[in-house]
C-alpha cells in the first residue's frame, strides 16, 4: 500500500507543469505591440495560452479602447 500511494504522489507531481508567466491588462494596454501579438494568438490558440491571460488581453484592449470610462457625476442632474 506503501508503494501504490508513493507511485500515486509521483505520477501527479510528474504531470505538473511550471505555470507560464501572467502579464497584467494594464502592463499590456501599455505596450500595443505586445498586445497584438497576445491577442493573434488567444485568437489561434486560448487554451495553450490560458484563461487568466487570454483574459486580461481583452480587459487591456477594453482599458486602451474605453479609456478610463465617464467619471461619477455626484450632482443630480436637473430636468427642464
Amino acid at each position: 500500500m506503501n508503494k501504490m500511494s508513493l507511485l500515486l504522489i509521483a505520477l501527479l507531481l510528474s504531470g505538473c507543469e511550471k505555470p507560464m508567466p501572467f502579464e497584467s491588462a494594464e502592463a499590456l494596454a501599455e505596450k500595443p505591440e505586445r498586445l497584438k501579438e497576445l491577442q493573434r494568438q488567444c485568437r489561434d490558440d486560448w487554451d495553450k495560452l490560458g484563461n487568466a491571460q487570454c483574459h486580461a488581453v481583452t480587459e487591456a484592449e477594453r482599458k486602451r479602447f474605453m479609456g478610463q470610462g465617464t467619471p461619477y457625476t455626484p450632482y443630480p442632474v436637473k430636468g427642464f
